[in-house]
């Protein structure tokens, strides 16, 4: 069992950056994926980012590609999004989930632990 608390969301203009952190209570296996996903009001759940735990490979989508990095501290059981240029479209709650089998990592479908999600709001 994975229990996973997001923290580091708020508000922020247009350019700005916000870094989010997904804090990870029990063993997270090399085979996990850790993933961040976000939601706005009336839209499907959207992947922005995976990382493998074991060896630190990353994806993105390209709506997020060379603006936003995903990253984990294995010692401290913790996976980062550090989010630049932010734009307004990117204003959603995000979600941290983990994917222990390591397939499907690109959807919501393949993560079986998600954390409450916080709020990013982008201001123009």
């Amino acid at each position: 069992q994975v229990q996973l608390v997001e923290s580091g969301g708020g508000l922020v203009q247009a350019g700005g950056s916000l870094r989010l952190s997904c804090a990870a209570s029990g063993r997270i296996f090399s085979s996990y994926f850790m993933g961040w996903f976000r939601q706005a009001p009336g839209k499907e759940r959207e992947f922005v980012a995976a990382i493998k735990w074991s060896v630190g490979n990353t994806a993105y989508p390209d709506s997020v590609k060379g603006r936003f990095t995903i990253s984990r501290d294995i010692a401290k059981n913790t996976v980062y999004l550090q989010m630049n240029s932010l734009k307004p479209e990117d204003t959603a709650v995000y979600y941290c989930a983990a994917n222990p089998s390591g397939y499907n990592y690109y959807s919501s479908r393949g993560y079986d632990y998600w954390g409450q999600g916080t709020q990013v709001t982008v201001s123009s």
